[in-house]
C-alpha cells in the first residue's frame, strides 16, 4: 500500500475544523432560535458547544485509533455493527441533507436584499447548480473554501467588533423569561451549527502527528466557534430592539444596518451568501459520500456506489442527495429543516460516544494516540444529554428522529441483514459478558440436587414408554436420598361427579403400582406409584406438584394440534404454571443411553438444561456432547465466542465433554438429547419448540425452568441478539 504523506498541520485542522462549522448555525440559526428562547439565545450557543464537547473528544480518540477508517459512519457501524451503522449511515446522511436544504433556504433571503427575486425559485435554481457541479467533478467545489473562510471570519470580526460598542443592556431584559424549557429548546434547534466539528477525522491520515493535533484541532476550533458564535449572537441581541431579529429571515443584516450602516449590510450580504453557498455545496458534497460508502459496505444497493466513467463521480448517490434536498427545499419549512438536521446529528454524536465505549471494552487491539479524559462518563454524559436534549424540541424533531430510526432499522431487518456478515466489536463484548453471566448462574446452581420428581402420565402408555419416563427422572434425581413419584392422571368429564366410586383403584390400578414401584430395585431409588382422578387434569398436575413440593415434573411431549396451538395445551399450561421446573420428553426409548448431546438454541445453555445433561451423563457414565446452532450468518469472532464459552462450561462439568465447535458433532446420533424450551409464549404458540437444529431422531428431553430461574429479560434479549 502506498503511504499518505502526513502534511497536514495544527494550523490546517484548525483551519478545516472552523470552515466546516462557519455557515447557518451564525446567519440563520440566531434569528429562529431567538423566537424560542429570547435572549437567553445566547446562552444556548454556549450550552450547545458544551455539550458537543464528548462527542468530539470521543472522535478525536477513534481517529487517532483509526485514522484511515475516514469518519463517524464507518466508526459507528465498526464499533456497534451494521444495525447501528445503517442508523449512523442514513442519518448522518439526512442531516447533512437536511443542513445543505438549510442553508439554501436561510441564504437566499440575503441575496433577496440585493435582487428582487422569488425566494424557492431561486433556492432551487442555486440547488440544482451545486447539484451538477458536484455531479461533473467534485474537485471544482473546494479550492475556494480557504479564502470563503478568511472572508467570513473578516466580515463577522469587523461586525463584533464594530457593533459592540453599541450593544444595549436593555436588550438583555427578561433574560431567561422563556425558561428551561426554552433554553433546551432552542439548544437543541442550533446544535447543527457544531456538527462540523469532527470534519478533520475524515483526513486524519494526513495529519502529522494525529495524537496531538487532531485532538487540539477539533477542540480548539470547537471553543474558537463557540466563543465565536456567543460574542457575534450577544451583539445581535444587544444591538436590536427586541423583536426587531425574532424571525428574521436574515438577523445579522439588520444588526449590521442598525450599527455598520449599508456597508457594514453589504459586507455581511457577501459573507452570508459566500457561506451559506459553501455549507450547501459541503452538503451534498459530505452527504453523498454516505449512500456510497454504506454500498460499498453493502448495506445499500450497488447501484450508489457506482461511479460515472465520463465524470469520475458516484452521479446515483449525487443525485439522490439531490433529490432530497431539492424536496426539503420546495416543501418543507426552515424552522423545520432546523430541527430535523439537529435532531439527527444529535443522534448520530450520541452514537459516536457509546461507539468509544464498544471499542474500549471489547477490541484488545484499540489503541489510540489519544484517549478521552473521564472515560467512560465523558461518554455516557454525552449519550444521555443527547438524548435528553431531543426530547425538549417538540414533536417535529421526535417524530423525525423516530421515523428515521425505525425506517433504518427496517431497512436493516428486510435489506441488509441477509446480505451482511460481520458485526460490531460492541456485540462480542455483549456476548462474552453474557456468556460469563450464564457460566457463573451455571457453577452456582450446580449443588440443586432435585430431591424428588413427580413424572406425569396423562394417557395410556406402554410398559416401555412408562420405564423410560422413570428411568429419566431416576437419572436426575439420583441414588442420594432421591424420590421419584410416579402418578397416573385420569380426567372425567364435567357431567360425572367425583364420588368415592372413582377412587376405588382397579386391577388395572393395582398392576399398575405394582410394576412402578418394582422399579425402584432397577434404578436404586425411591419410587412410589399413585392415581388421580379429577375433572381438569393440567390442574390436577400442577395441584399435586405442589402439594408435594416436588423439585420438577417429567411428562411426555407429543406435537401439538391446529386446536391446541389456538387454544392453549394443556402441557404448555402446566409449563406456564407449575411451581417448579418442567422436563417434556419426545420419547424415543431410554435404555442406559451411552452418548448425550446437550443442544443449544443460539444462546447460552439454560442452568436446569445443564444440570438435567449432567445428571443423565453421570448417571450412565456417558460421555456429553456439546452442540450449538450456527446459522450461514455466523461470523468468526461468534464462533470464538461460543468456542470459549463451550470450553470454559466443560471446566465445571464432572463428566467428559465433547466440545466440537459452534455446530457441535453431527457425524453419529446420540441417544439424548437435553434442550430449553422456548420461554418466548409466543414463539412456542407458532412451533412446537425453537428447533433451529436438525431433529436429531432420538429421545429429546426439552427443560422449561419456572420463571423464577429463568433469566432477567435484558439478558434473555441480549442472548438472542449476540449468540
Amino acid at each position: 500500500m502506498k503511504e499518505l504523506e502526513r502534511d497536514l498541520g495544527l494550523p490546517s485542522v484548525l483551519a478545516i475544523s472552523i470552515g466546516a462549522m462557519i455557515g447557518s448555525g451564525i446567519f440563520i440559526l440566531p434569528a429562529l432560535a431567538l423566537e424560542i428562547a429570547g435572549p437567553a439565545v445566547i446562552v444556548a450557543y454556549a450550552l450547545a458547544g458544551l455539550l458537543v464537547v464528548p462527542a468530539a473528544l470521543s472522535k478525536s480518540e477513534m481517529a487517532t485509533a483509526m485514522p484511515e477508517a475516514g469518519g463517524t459512519y464507518i466508526y459507528i457501524e465498526r464499533g456497534m455493527g451494521p444495525l447501528l451503522g445503517t442508523i449512523a449511515g442514513i442519518g448522518t446522511w439526512f442531516s447533512l441533507s437536511f443542513k445543505g436544504a438549510l442553508a439554501l433556504v436561510g441564504g437566499v433571503p440575503y441575496l433577496l436584499l440585493l435582487f428582487d427575486l422569488p425566494l424557492k425559485p431561486v433556492a432551487l435554481g442555486l440547488a440544482a447548480v451545486l447539484i451538477l457541479i458536484n455531479i461533473v467533478g467534485a474537485k471544482q467545489t473546494g479550492r475556494l473554501q480557504v479564502g470563503i473562510v478568511v472572508i467570513m471570519l473578516a466580515a463577522l470580526g469587523w461586525f463584533a467588533a464594530g457593533s459592540a460598542p453599541s450593544v444595549q443592556s436593555a436588550n438583555y431584559v427578561d433574560f431567561f423569561d422563556a425558561g428551561i424549557g426554552g433554553l433546551l429548546a432552542a439548544t437543541g434547534l442550533v446544535f447543527v451549527s457544531y456538527a462540523g466539528v469532527t470534519k478533520v477525522a475524515s483526513v486524519a491520515e494526513e495529519v502529522e502527528d494525529p495524537g496531538r493535533n487532531i485532538p487540539l484541532g477539533i477542540l480548539g476550533s470547537l471553543a474558537f466557534t463557540t466563543v465565536l458564535y456567543v460574542a457575534i449572537v450577544a451583539v445581535l441581541v444587544g444591538v436590536t430592539t427586541p423583536g426587531s431579529v425574532a424571525g428574521s429571515l436574515t438577523p445579522v443584516a439588520v444588526a449590521a444596518e442598525a450599527t455598520l450602516g449599508q456597508v457594514g449590510v453589504v459586507a455581511v450580504i457577501v459573507a452570508a451568501i459566500l457561506a451559506l453557498i459553501s455549507t450547501a455545496n459541503a452538503g451534498i458534497l459530505s452527504s453523498s459520500r454516505y449512500p456510497f460508502a454504506m454500498s460499498r459496505d453493502r448495506l445499500a444497493p450497488p447501484s450508489l456506489s457506482s461511479v460515472s466513467e465520463r465524470f469520475g463521480t458516484p452521479v446515483t448517490s449525487i443525485t439522490l442527495t439531490g433529490a432530497v434536498l431539492l424536496v426539503l427545499i420546495a416543501f418543507v419549512p426552515i424552522l423545520d429543516i432546523a430541527k430535523l438536521a439537529s435532531a439527527f446529528q444529535i443522534i448520530v454524536f450520541a452514537l459516536v460516544n457509546l461507539a468509544v465505549v464498544a471499542f474500549r471494552e471489547g477490541d484488545s487491539a484499540y489503541d489510540p494516540d489519544f484517549s478521552s479524559p473521564l472515560y467512560p462518563w465523558m461518554q455516557v454524559f454525552g449519550a444521555v444529554t443527547g438524548v435528553l436534549l431531543l426530547t425538549q424540541m417538540g414533536t417535529t424533531a421526535l417524530a423525525g428522529a423516530a421515523l428515521i430510526t425505525v425506517g433504518s432499522v427496517g431497512w436493516y431487518v428486510f435489506y441488509v441483514r441477509s446480505r451482511v456478515n460481520r458485526e460490531g466489536v460492541m456485540t462480542d463484548t455483549v456476548r462474552r459478558r453474557v456468556g460469563n453471566d450464564a457460566l457463573a448462574e451455571t457453577e452456582s446452581a450446580m449443588a440443586e440436587v432435585p430431591r424428588e420428581v413427580l413424572v406425569a402420565l396423562t394417557k395410556d402408555l406402554d410398559e416401555r414408554r412408562e420405564r423410560a419416563l422413570v428411568s429419566i427422572a431416576a437419572d436426575t434425581v439420583g441414588a442420594d436420598a432421591g424420590r421419584v413419584v410416579v402418578v397416573r392422571f385420569e380426567e372425567v368429564p364435567d357431567q360425572a361427579p367425583l364420588t368415592a366410586d372413582a377412587a376405588v383403584q382397579t386391577a388395572s390400578d393395582r398392576s399398575f403400582e405394582a410394576r412402578i414401584e418394582a422399579l425402584s430395585d432397577d434404578f436404586d431409588v425411591a419410587i412410589e406409584a399413585d392415581e388421580v382422578v379429577s375433572h381438569d387434569t393440567k390442574h390436577a398436575i400442577v395441584n399435586f406438584a405442589a402439594d408435594r413440593d416436588v423439585d420438577a415434573i417429567v411428562a411426555e411431549h407429543e406435537p401439538l394440534r391446529l386446536r391446541s396451538r389456538l387454544l392453549g395445551d394443556p402441557i404448555d399450561w402446566v409449563v406456564r404454571h407449575a411451581h417448579c421446573d418442567v422436563l417434556l420428553v419426545d420419547n424415543l426409548g431410554y435404555d442406559r443411553p451411552e452418548s448425550v448431546a446437550l443442544s443449544g438454541d443460539g444462546a447460552p445453555y439454560s442452568s436446569p438444561a445443564v444440570n438435567v445433561a449432567e445428571a443423565i451423563a453421570a448417571a450412565n457414565q456417558a460421555p456429553l456432547s456439546l452442540w450449538h446452532s450456527a446459522s450461514s450468518a455466523t461470523t468468526e469472532g461468534h464462533e470464538r465466542a461460543v468456542d470459549a464459552y463451550q470450553s470454559d462450561l466443560s471446566d465445571l462439568l464432572s463428566v467428559p465433554v465433547d466440545t466440537a465447535g459452534a455446530n457441535g458433532d453431527r457425524s453419529s446420533t446420540p441417544d439424548v438429547v437435553v434442550r430449553r424450551g422456548a420461554s418466548d409464549r409466543f414463539r412456542g404458540l407458532l412451533s412446537d419448540d425453537d428447533h433451529r437444529l436438525p431433529s436429531p431422531g432420538c429421545t429429546t428431553v426439552t427443560v422449561y425452568p419456572h420463571e423464577s430461574r429463568q433469566p432477567p429479560l435484558t439478558r434473555r434479549v441480549l442472548e438472542r441478539l449476540t449468540f
